[in-house]
């Protein structure tokens, strides 16, 4: 019989999927779409499963809202492995912030200051984000415009390329302060685009 193949995919072990196939589909009539998605006009079900048949293909219900619904001829199997792909192409494109964490003191030598600003300067360029943090010890706190100074010395060195998320706050015994790269303007190009889907936190001494 015409139907022997949809017959035989519909004793296959039925996956959760978002579309119903061949002897599922209830309605007594489809508006039914050719395998190069050519309409077909309006057919009783019985007319679209031996097509299917004919076919060796699956009547897919693309449409159930519609009346008729709309179904098509196609390789079932074929449509959700280049779905899947497609879905793996754009999870792969996808860029991944991470917030990378740099500390100073109060008094960091020129030296270092000079290594942590290397650093910071070459993580936002990577597009990531950057954690300012200066932590006080001791009598150290209550100098305060101190480290205020210091942090306010790395976002002026940063001005062209750094947008400020947070400015210095205070918190407990440490002061952060919080850096994005600075948005593109229009007509830029490269690095990693501004916003992306997560974030990740990863600290430099």
């Amino acid at each position: 019989m015409d139907t022997i193949a949809t017959n035989f995919r519909d004793r296959r072990h039925r996956e959760e999927r978002a579309h119903r196939l061949n002897r599922e589909i209830m309605a007594p009539e489809v508006r039914l779409n050719g395998p190069e998605n050519e309409p077909l006009g309006v057919v009783p079900i019985q007319e679209a499963l031996r097509l299917a048949g004919e076919y060796d293909v699956d009547l897919v219900e693309v449409v159930a809202t519609a009346n008729p619904p709309v179904c098509r001829l196609m390789d079932y199997g074929k449509f959700k492995y280049l779905e899947q792909k497609k879905a793996a192409e754009a999870k792969a494109k996808q860029t991944v912030i991470e917030i990378k964490e740099v500390k100073f003191r109060p008094g960091t030598d020129d030296g270092d200051f000079n290594i942590k600003m290397r650093n910071i300067r070459r993580f936002l360029a990577d597009g990531d984000k950057v954690k300012v943090t200066l932590r006080f010890r001791g009598r150290e706190i209550t100098h305060q415009e101190l480290g205020l100074a210091l942090l306010n010395r790395i976002r002026d060195e940063l001005v062209d390329i750094v947008s400020v998320e947070q400015f210095p706050k205070l918190e407990g015994r440490q002061m952060i302060m919080m850096l994005a790269p600075a948005r593109k303007k229009p007509g830029g190009g490269g690095g990693k685009p501004a916003a992306a889907p997560a974030e990740a936190a990863q600290t430099t001494d």
